[in-house]
């Protein structure tokens, strides 16, 4: 019966994401199946983390327009988000829910669940906010570099504690919806750790493409914003930002086992 409610959930929130532009056809049906199985197989604590994460991650989407004009260009895709980036922020979490019909009475099911969606918010609210910063940012791995907004491996000041709220606010509700507070620096750690190696991906192997109309480096392709086909410059082709975001929430899990199992 939770499962079935879990569906019905699931196609309900997928339908108005779908309707508000949050979701296009494909990220709606993948909505609905990662949904029905967090939802279905989580029940409400579960749900209540996925729905902080997609709710704040739109949010913030959409915030702040003027300051983001002309950062759409360097991105690989636009607010509406598609399968490949739900179960890119979503496939890890949505992972360990499934194991938890097998672990029931473990805590660490919830721990990596609540770890994979603190990295991947960590990053969504650094990347969304990070605009805001008063200066440009550096390149990850050259602090010394200063690259333009939106650079994929840019990190900022400002970035950098929208990521650490972002990763504590999903782990202050993943604390409170257990009433454990001894896991909320472990899954505010490994969520600002998914989301800086994230950032490390980007500013080293993500694909990585080039607009010789524009001269801008995007994640784009295999056509620009203005039409242009772009041309691959660095990175591992296969490792597009869906993988990336995986890779994320993944980082966000194995720190946050790391972490336990060492302390």
């Amino acid at each position: 019966m939770q499962l079935l409610l879990g569906f019905f959930l699931a196609i309900l929130i997928a339908y108005l994401a779908y309707r508000a532009h949050s979701l296009n056809k494909s990220g709606a049906i993948a909505a609905t199946v990662t949904g029905t199985i967090i939802f279905g197989i989580g029940g409400l604590p579960w749900a209540i983390l996925l729905l902080t994460f997609f709710i704040t991650s739109s949010a913030l989407s959409r915030a702040f327009k003027k300051r983001k004009q002309g950062l759409d260009e360097k991105f690989s895709k636009g607010h509406e988000r598609d399968a490949g980036q739900v179960f890119g922020n979503g496939g890890i979490a949505t992972a360990f829910a499934a194991l938890h019909f097998f672990f029931p009475n473990e805590l660490w099911p919830w721990l990596g669940f609540a770890a994979a969606l603190a990295a991947v918010n960590a990053d969504t609210w650094a990347t969304e906010l990070g605009v805001l910063n008063p200066h440009p940012p550096r390149m990850i791995t050259n602090l010394r570099k200063i690259v333009e907004k939106g650079t994929s491996g840019g990190i900022s000041l400002t970035g950098t504690l929208a990521s650490l709220i972002g990763s504590a606010l999903i782990a202050f509700l993943a604390s409170l919806l257990t009433d454990n507070w001894s896991i909320f620096p472990l899954i505010t750690i490994s969520g600002l750790a998914g989301s800086l190696f994230d950032s490390l991906l980007g500013g080293t192997v993500q694909a990585m493409y080039y607009c010789p109309t524009d001269k801008k480096e995007t994640e784009k392709h295999p056509l620009h914003t203005c039409g242009t086909q772009t041309v691959h410059i660095r990175g591992w082709k296969w490792l597009d930002n869906d993988w990336v975001n995986f890779s994320c929430g993944a980082f966000g899990v194995i720190t946050s086992l790391l972490i336990k199992g060492l302390f």
